[in-house]
């Protein structure tokens, strides 16, 4: 454990999750009801036995401070274990970070204090279930200067994705950064080998590159610059993901945008969901302030009550209304003859009697009016709020609506 230092990219502006970035920062955006983003590879970190951990952050950071300093402050220190945030420093340079190469290159001084034998690199902005020291293993094994896990992923995904090209041995010989024709897997033409956003670097060759990066007119990039270069002059590796998640289909989400966002929450209130929540040999862990149990109510005049097919978490009341397929998080409050389908509702979010919603993400301490609809008129709906290309509806945090 002490010859790997682990530092997490958590300083992404979240763009394409705008509006629910409006007032966080990506990781810190609430997840499957009760977690906040970061928590799935934080509790990766966890469950892998990796506890030296540097979370760089950037924009918008105090939710996601507060939300590490509340749930994350497990680590012992006299142990030789932390998790400490770390925000641009600046240090010889004016400016913030400038891409992921740029935030490791403006944090060198910490490589140089700890002097570790690896460095692992994370994206805060995942979902999936991984033991980073298999992944450690092989990289030690190969005697390479870096190692990159992948996933197999559908041949149209690619425009999104990095895309690597490997020899029978694994060793990385093409990356392609978002191609629109992308190299395909030989054994199927369906499917490419995408970069998963995780690396592990011996620390000599990864303080080379990006000090050599940062004298250059370069994007800064690992996916654009860093891995390229490398690829053409040191031995650089493809890891292939193994899932610990227990499934017969691999899981990993990218959830950078509202739509993927959306898709992805949805995976978990189906019957039998891909992503297991409820694993006690692989716990996702989070900060969950005290609250009183979720509670579902029948009403007076008999209105119904029911909640199907859904996540509630603790602090809810649901007062005679019907939630179906949705996520609550915890003290959202649904009063009677109020229906909720196919939504997610952030922290105290409350919705008036009589009220429809229907295909929306909305965020916290968001009140919604009796009678009021949303997500049953789309053009109506696009006038007030964000609406994806899929027709969920997004309303941001604090809204009040009349």
């Amino acid at each position: 454990m002490e010859k790997t230092l682990t530092m997490i990219m958590a300083g992404g502006r979240g763009e394409r999750l705008y509006p629910l970035t409006k007032e966080k920062a990506k990781p810190a955006v609430t997840f499957g009801g009760i977690y906040k983003i970061i928590d799935f590879t934080l509790s990766n970190c966890l469950n892998s036995n990796i506890r030296r951990i540097y979370l760089l952050t950037q924009y918008s950071n105090a939710t996601l401070d507060k939300h590490i300093r509340l749930g994350w402050n497990i680590f012992n220190h006299e142990l030789g274990e932390f998790i400490d945030n770390i925000p641009p420093q600046k240090m010889n340079v004016d400016w913030w970070y400038r891409g992921t190469a740029d935030s490791i290159y403006q944090n060198i001084n910490i490589l140089e204090r700890e002097r570790p034998h690896n460095v692992l690199i994370l994206s805060g902005d995942h979902i999936y279930k991984m033991n980073y020291q298999k992944m450690l293993d092989f990289h030690r094994s190969q005697g390479g200067d870096l190692t990159v896990a992948c996933v197999e992923l559908d041949k149209n995904q690619a425009k999104q994705m990095g895309v690597l090209e490997i020899d029978e041995s694994s060793r990385v010989i093409g990356f392609q950064e978002k191609p629109a024709h992308p190299k395909t897997i030989p054994s199927d033409p369906t499917k490419v080998l995408a970069s998963m956003g995780i690396y592990i670097f011996n620390t000599e060759a990864l303080v080379r590159e990006v000090i050599y990066d940062a004298k250059r007119d370069t994007d800064h990039d690992f996916g654009k610059n860093i891995i390229p270069r490398m690829i053409k002059k040191r031995k650089v590796f493809a890891y292939n993901f193994k899932d610990e998640n227990k499934n017969e289909v691999k899981y990993w989400r990218d959830v950078g945008n509202l739509d993927s966002y959306y898709e992805a929450n949805m995976e978990l209130i189906q019957e039998e969901p891909i992503f297991n929540l409820y694993d006690p040999e692989w716990p996702i862990r989070t900060y969950q302030e005290q609250s009183p149990p979720a509670k579902i109510v029948l009403s007076k005049d008999g209105g119904k009550a029911i909640a199907v097919d859904s996540l509630v978490s603790n602090g809810c009341l649901i007062n005679a209304g019907q939630i179906e397929r949705s996520i609550l998080s915890p003290f959202v409050q649904v009063d009677k003859h109020a229906r909720v389908k196919d939504s997610i509702l952030m922290k105290g979010v409350k919705v008036g009697h009589h009220a429809r919603i229907r295909k929306a993400i909305i965020d916290e301490e968001t009140v919604i009016p009796p009678y009021y609809t949303i997500g049953y008129d789309l053009e109506e709906d696009s006038k007030k709020f964000t609406v994806t290309e899929s027709g969920i509806v997004v309303i941001p945090q604090g809204s009040i609506l009349d």
